[in-house]
């Protein structure tokens, strides 16, 4: 009879796409025996005869041919990480695990899942005694490889167990600076240096954040075409000469990855047509995999105003309609006056517009985090999740470290734009924003986000709204009530409207 093998893996890992990959050797290179399993075994026989090749830590990742000897790989309590196609196809691995694993196991769905689906899961395995997490993981395939920002819901049970591991896989930054600390030894502690990750909260939690981070990622990104593209109407920019404007804006206050790389995508010439720039030959039409739909969704949901994030997400649906767009350009016409003012003034201005614009944008995402904790019973930290973004993750930059001073200084902050720090930015960069939102109004330019965001700052900081008109409406034709404002809150009246000089009030 055979000798029954021991198992060998601190930690498994199923799904074998380019993340899972990537976070397999970063969980190797940091010391970690890792099992790896996939449906399509070629893919697992593939991606092991590459380490072999190419990574120092090769033997440490251990294939598996079959679900059951990959289980049987593992030290208990296992650890389990799932890594395929959100919805259906995580409960189908969850299905074909559940009947291998023992009680106290973990199983972790990395992936872009919805929170509900979250919580959902993580109620049916804490019932049969497995914790389930599910982590937020940002940071794309370079991400991954070399340090993601993580996001692990679920219980503080789940996250003892994890945590070794999280930590060492996740980004470092500096602790006064916030700034990504690179080239660190794999396995060795960084002195002085933050892991990103951290315990979000409890069952969907995580992934409710990792959520709002890309919901805030659309905005991010958004705000940067629109300031592409005041450039390229306004001034006839061509994308080098733009390259450099994000590239030295990368070195101010709008220090960030996706600053970063615009500036290269945009000196990056066309391999097909060496004369033209790269840019300029891609089709503008807009994919999405609907992280940002569902933050909006959620948004509309909890009633909290997140138009910024919405805008985003909509202006993706309109790049979509690409034939109509096309037609319409030739009938539906704008008066386009030509701007004739300083180009340098208006790259200037251009820049306090996205700054502004984008404190609005991660002010409604945080905002929304806070009325999400409310309705699922959580309480999130703030600071630290803006801490846990400024290395590894999409939206990583230094602005995130403001964000972790301001809930330091205020962990009841109620909004982003009371906080002293950005109150003062935005007062110094007010003019130019406006200037620039009627600006691209005037000449028919459409920058739906940068729009969107002056009037949510607008209508936060007015006190009195034409609200109590709707209110009216509502009443007169639906009997909805209103309150009045010589009575207390919470006391609602309704007028018999039928008779506008002599209407009675009844109170509801």
């Amino acid at each position: 009879m055979a000798k029954k093998k021991r198992p060998d893996a601190d930690i498994g890992l199923i799904g074998l796409a380019v993340m899972g990959q990537n976070l397999v050797l970063n969980m190797a290179d940091h010391g970690y025996r890792v099992a790896v399993f996939n449906r399509t075994t070629s893919k697992t026989d593939a991606f092991v005869a590459r380490c072999r090749a190419e990574e120092p830590s090769a033997e440490r990742v251990l294939p598996a041919r079959t679900l059951t000897d990959f289980v049987r790989r593992i030290t208990r309590p296992r650890k389990i990480v799932i890594l395929v196609q959100a919805g259906r196809g995580v409960d189908q691995v969850i299905d074909q695990l559940l009947p291998r694993l023992d009680r106290g196991d973990v199983v972790i769905d990395g992936g872009n899942s919805e929170w509900t689906d979250t919580m959902r899961r993580e109620t049916a395995l804490t019932a049969r005694k497995i914790h389930f997490v599910g982590s937020g993981v940002s940071g794309g395939e370079e991400g991954a490889r070399f340090g993601p920002s993580l996001m692990p819901g679920g219980s503080r049970e789940a996250w003892k167990l994890i945590k070794p591991i999280w930590m060492a896989m996740a980004a470092k930054v500096d602790r006064k600076t916030g700034r990504p600390i690179e080239g660190a030894e794999p396995g060795k502690p960084v002195r002085g240096g933050v892991a990103c990750t951290a315990h979000i909260g409890p069952d969907g939690a995580g992934h409710y954040v990792k959520m709002v981070h890309n919901g805030i990622e659309y905005g991010d990104m958004q705000l940067i075409c629109e300031s592409y593209l005041l450039m390229k109407q306004l001034l006839g920019m061509k994308p080098d000469e733009m390259s450099k404007v994000f590239g030295h804006w990368n070195r101010g206050d709008l220090d960030s990855f996706l600053i970063e790389i615009t500036a290269d995508i945009l000196q990056q010439r066309d391999p097909a047509h060496p004369r033209k720039y790269l840019v300029d030959s891609i089709l503008d039409t807009a994919g999405q995999k609907g992280t940002g739909k569902w933050t909006s969704i959620s948004a509309l949901d909890l009633g909290v105003p997140a138009p910024s994030i919405a805008e985003a997400v909509f202006a993706r649906c309109m790049s979509a309609m690409k034939e109509q767009r096309v037609a319409a350009g030739k009938v539906l016409k704008a008066r386009r006056a030509r701007f004739s003012g300083s180009r340098d003034d208006l790259i200037l201005s251009i820049r306090d517009a996205l700054y502004c614009s984008k404190i609005c944008s991660y002010a409604q995402g945080f905002n929304l985090m806070a009325q999400a904790q409310k309705e699922y019973g959580w309480k999130l930290n703030f600071g630290q999740i803006a801490m846990i973004w400024r290395g590894g993750c999409i939206i990583r930059a230094g602005f995130l470290q403001k964000i972790t001073e301001a809930y330091d200084h205020d962990r009841k902050l109620p909004n982003l734009l009371m906080d002293p720090f950005f109150r003062n930015k935005i007062a110094r960069g007010q003019a130019r924003w406006r200037k620039v939102v009627s600006l691209a109004a005037e000449v028919g330019v459409p920058c739906p986000q940068f729009m969107s965001a002056l009037a949510y700052y607008d209508s936060y900081r007015s006190p009195v709204l034409p609200a109590n008109l709707l209110q009216a409406q509502r009443d007169y034709f639906g009997a909805h009530t209103y309150e009045r404002v010589d009575q207390p809150r919470g006391r609602f009246f309704h007028v018999d409207w039928p008779d506008p000089k002599r209407p009675q009030i009844r109170m509801k």
